[in-house]
């Protein structure tokens, strides 16, 4: 993170390791453009057309409809109308989606989100079209929203740190273990309700959350493929030019840059003490897990708080 709120997020394209912000900042600016496109074509009589080309992004319980817009299960996890909708969503990821950030990093916070969404969507499209209650409103059926992405980051941030504590307003102090857990029994609870597809869609986040952490202690990242399609991205899309360096003054520092071509007389460089290998971080991460981020000592903060940024 780079400065207060407001800051990170009018940044958050120009900085690297900044996927919290750049999440909220593109479900913020789809909202503005669906709000928009809404209100214009409504008011000049083309709010049909609106709905229909909403429709098209939005993720829809019918197979046969989703063989025809395969994109929506990705894009359906950003777009929301409501403002109540989009704002309780992404505070609950700006609370939550610091403490993955701060344990995990930038690009398991992503992968969590991305692997969330495409958990909630796929029990929504499943539990649709093998129950009998939701028959009759299978082909009519659409769901928009970052909700299951969130919900895996909440139920991930309890699982990784369940005695993390939050002031809520009029409660006071809460465990972050028992606010999860509040949610998903509401989820459920409602999931035969009027939005039965986001609560099933909120369970399916909540699970993938759960998870995706224990699979991360035993040394296996489920959030790899998609870590490795955001790198091509952001590959591609990179206006970053190369710059050739024909004279560089030498630096006094003696860090290690595994990239930059030694000179002929110089010495080996020598991994320094300061650095973590992730024996070391796997160490600290069971340790969490075991007895909370509170239990840790200030060399463990540190080490975890350097290999998150990398």
């Amino acid at each position: 993170m780079y400065g207060n709120f407001w800051e990170n997020l009018r940044n958050a394209f120009r900085h690297d390791n900044n996927s919290l912000f750049k999440l909220i900042a593109i479900n913020i600016l789809v909202f503005l453009v669906l709000l928009v496109s809404r209100v214009l074509l409504t008011i000049t009589g083309f709010g049909d057309l609106y709905s229909a080309g909403v429709a098209k992004f939005m993720m829809p319980a019918s197979l046969t409809t989703l063989a025809t817009q395969p994109w929506s299960i990705l894009s359906y996890m950003f777009m929301h109308e409501g403002i109540f909708h989009i704002l309780f969503n992404m505070l609950f990821l700006y609370w939550f989606g610091q403490l993955i950030h701060q344990y995990l990093g930038s690009r398991k916070l992503a992968n969590l989100y991305i692997l969330g969404g495409l958990t909630g969507a796929l029990f929504y499209v499943l539990i649709y079209n093998l129950a009998p209650y939701f028959q009759n409103s299978l082909n009519s059926s659409l769901m928009l929203g970052a909700s299951a992405g969130v919900f895996a980051i909440v139920v991930g941030a309890a699982t990784l740190s369940p005695n993390t504590t939050f002031f809520l307003i009029l409660l006071g102090p809460v465990k972050i273990k028992y606010i999860a857990i509040f949610y998903v029994i509401l989820s459920f609870a409602n999931s035969a309700g009027a939005n039965a597809g986001g609560e099933l869609a909120h369970l399916g986040g909540a699970l993938m959350g759960y998870l995706y952490i224990i699979q991360l202690r035993k040394g296996t990242d489920w959030g790899i493929p998609i870590q490795k399609v955001g790198i091509f991205f952001e590959n591609l899309f990179s206006k970053r030019q190369k710059i050739n360096v024909t004279y560089r003054r030498p630096k006094k520092s003696s860090s290690f840059k595994p990239f930059s071509k030694a000179a002929p007389s110089s010495k080996p460089a020598v991994k320094s003490n300061s650095e973590s290998s992730q024996e070391e971080i796997d160490l600290i991460l069971d340790k969490i897990a075991e007895k909370g981020y509170e239990a840790l000592s200030k060399e463990e903060k540190r080490k975890l708080f350097e290999f998150s940024k990398k």
